[in-house]
């Protein structure tokens, strides 16, 4: 299997959703280095439903939201490539908005997933889900494995 196949442009995973069968669940971000917290993240996420959709921000998009110089520290392609590995994930879409809300509508997911660091107001699309009967579920982070401490922990290295 090759799975980067389950890299799909917006409207191939448009047309891939109305197949599927059960509950969608989305997540979105930059997955800029993939590490246990976003493994936790993905798992949980694709525990939720019968498919996990993730919304990977394109270099474009993943640069605008400030996550500090040099970022993203791998290209969009290769992170998309990465996130496609994993077996919890089955489909990756990229975006280049800054937040994934057209996405998210255009997907129509049951369930929407973040990090437990968001609150239900602070995490784009939530609205459109619950008002649409889905409901969004908050993940508990894994201490000390975020991206942004990685590359602070590695730059501080002597």
């Amino acid at each position: 299997m090759n799975t980067g196949d389950k890299i799909r442009t917006r409207a191939d995973a448009i047309t891939w959703r109305n197949t599927v069968d059960g509950q969608v669940v989305f997540t979105n971000g930059v997955f800029d280095l993939l590490h246990p917290g976003h493994v936790e993240l993905l798992e949980a996420a694709r525990s939720f439903g019968a498919v996990l959709i993730v919304g990977l921000n394109t270099d474009a998009s993943a640069g605008r939201l400030a996550k500090g110089p040099g970022r993203p520290l791998v290209p969009a392609a290769a992170r998309a490539r990465v996130l496609a590995s994993v077996a919890a994930v089955d489909c990756v879409v990229p975006f280049d908005e800054d937040t994934p809300r057209d996405l998210i509508a255009d997907l129509c997911p049951d369930v929407l997933v973040k990090g437990a660091d968001y609150t239900v107001d602070q995490i784009a699309g939530a609205d459109m889900v619950l008002a649409a009967g889905g409901r969004v579920e908050r993940v508990p982070l894994v201490e000390r494995f975020s991206t942004t401490d990685l590359v602070e922990r590695i730059r501080a290295t002597p």
